[in-house]
């Protein structure tokens, strides 16, 4: 990132920051509510007013705060790293469930690059965010992919939070985003059209609704089954002939009990291409770590990689060791993928 560009996102920033300050102890809410507030403000360039709250004093500081911001003149990276920014500090104040946390950038450019490798420059690009919580990783690969193509890409992002998608609207909004978002069970059948890619950082845990999965394959032998299965499952449903899932999975998938079935499915619906560890030091623990599994759709020109992708990110500080991962990467889809 440019000086320029981070100097742009933290005078953003701050404007957010004061702006929900304000309006904190106007209306009494939280960090997170305030700034959905303040976000719905900058978009209609006016102050929401109700029964007298925000006062008139209060009303004249946020109006000259947003006379500051020219969201013409913003790009959506911009806009979309002091929201990040901003949302960082809300899980700080406001002690946001470690489930309801942001999917951090390094991982959203790494999901961007895997995209950009396994599609074609000129393909038209519909992206489904099967998990998109406040829409960070889904705008990050539109932000990072939009730049390099000819047509626009439309997302379409589904989560069962208000809160997070309220944000996510917010965001996308802002960022001038090409995205349609889905208040729903992300188990239950989605009513948006098929897409190209699909993308999540799977929350990770049990489902607890055992009759409302009885028809999934990758539904438990005993007990509950696990959320980050199912949501694969539902993702790959609405992929077209030959799409692509690039997924952010615990590094023990392939060790849970529930992996023969797993895996018995995604022989029956998808060719499993990659598998590839996050870097170590991005995760509080071992146990806590993620990996991305990559997999494609059967149909269309998919066909099983001479060779699946498998390997470990090196540290993004050892910049030398990245370069060449990534060479190796380079490599392997020029190898193995016909886009």
């Amino acid at each position: 990132m440019s000086i320029l560009a981070q100097s742009a996102t933290e005078t953003l920033f701050k404007v957010f920051d004061q702006s929900v300050t304000i309006l904190m102890q106007q209306l009494s809410v939280s960090y997170v509510d305030a700034l959905i507030e303040t976000g719905d403000n900058l978009l209609s360039q006016t102050v929401q007013v109700e029964a007298n709250q925000p006062d008139a004093a209060s009303v004249a500081k946020l109006t000259e705060l947003y006379a500051t911001v020219n969201l013409s003149q913003l790009d959506a990276e911009t806009i979309r790293r002091a929201i990040q920014l901003a949302l960082l500090k809300a899980i700080h104040n406001d002690r946001v469930d470690p489930n309801h946390q942001m999917t951090p950038d390094s991982i959203g450019l790494l999901t961007a690059y895997l995209v950009s490798k396994l599609v074609g420059p000129d393909d038209d690009l519909a992206i489904l965010d099967i998990a998109v919580g406040t829409g960070n990783l889904l705008t990050t690969v539109i932000n990072q992919l939009q730049p390099t193509r000819t047509t626009t890409i439309h997302g379409y992002g589904v989560d069962n939070d208000d809160t997070q998608l309220a944000i996510a609207a917010m965001s996308m909004d802002l960022q001038k985003s090409k995205v349609d978002l889905f208040h729903q069970d992300a188990i239950d059948p989605l009513v948006m059209p098929k897409t190209t890619i699909a993308i999540g950082d799977l929350p990770v845990g049990y489902y607890p609704l055992d009759e409302r999965v009885q028809s999934f394959e990758t539904k438990a032998t005993n007990g509950h089954s696990y959320t980050h299965h199912l949501m694969m499952e539902r993702a790959l449903d609405q992929l077209t002939p030959g799409g692509w899932g690039v997924f952010l999975v615990p590094t023990t998938i392939f060790q849970s009990q529930e992996s023969a079935g797993l895996l018995k499915w995604m022989s029956s619906a998808a060719y499993l291409q990659g598998l590839l560890n996050l870097p170590a030091n991005l995760f509080l623990d071992e146990k806590s770590r993620k990996s991305v599994v990559v997999l494609q759709k059967h149909g269309s020109q998919a066909h099983q990689a001479g060779k699946v992708l498998l390997g470990e990110f090196p540290s993004f500080e050892n910049t030398r060791a990245f370069e060449a991962f990534t060479a190796q990467i380079d490599t392997w889809v020029d190898q193995n993928i016909s886009r």
